[in-house]
């Protein structure tokens, strides 16, 4: 696979929470569309010319990282979907400190402010999503999840090669 495939840097959940937010994605996103298991997105675009660097510099972050709490704060519209949005002083901290060391790489839209969030649904009419999204709020309750690593991906122009995980070992 050719390195000028952009990487993707997600956040690793503990088992239930993913387990859930997939079930989520996979009941709501269309499925001719979804690729790509639920997930929080770090980073969008980082060149795939750095890769090794971007390796060395997360398994060095990930090392000394304890895993965290996030919470998960309500149900926020993306226009034509929904998505949980997620709230963690521990998880813009450790964004700062990549976005800082890897400054020199990023794209506009990873250079832009960080707003964590896991999509369940895309790519839908605004009335769906709507709808959706009344459901989920009438029934929410924020809940804890947990971070426990970081997750490395190709993108493949659709679908995502996992490359690699980054458990947090602190």
């Amino acid at each position: 696979m050719s390195d000028a495939a952009p990487l993707i840097l997600t956040l690793a959940l503990d088992g239930s929470s993913f387990a859930g937010l997939d079930a989520l994605r996979r009941r709501h996103f269309p499925p001719e569309r979804n690729r790509v298991p639920a997930h929080l997105t770090l980073f969008h675009a980082i060149p795939g010319r750095e890769k090794t660097a971007a390796t060395r510099d997360l398994g060095a972050i990930c090392k000394t990282q304890k895993p965290f709490p996030l919470a998960a704060t309500g149900w926020t519209s993306l226009g034509h979907g929904t998505a949980l949005s997620v709230s963690s002083p521990a998880l813009v901290a450790l964004r700062q400190a990549l976005a800082r060391e890897w400054r020199d790489w990023l794209t506009p839209q990873d250079s832009a402010r960080f707003a964590p969030h896991v999509t369940v649904q895309n790519k839908v009419s605004p009335q769906e999503a709507a709808g959706l999204l009344r459901e989920l709020r009438a029934g929410f309750r924020p809940f804890e999840m947990r971070a426990e690593g970081v997750l490395l991906w190709r993108y493949l122009d659709g679908p995502w090669e996992l490359l690699r995980r980054f458990p947090f070992a602190g």
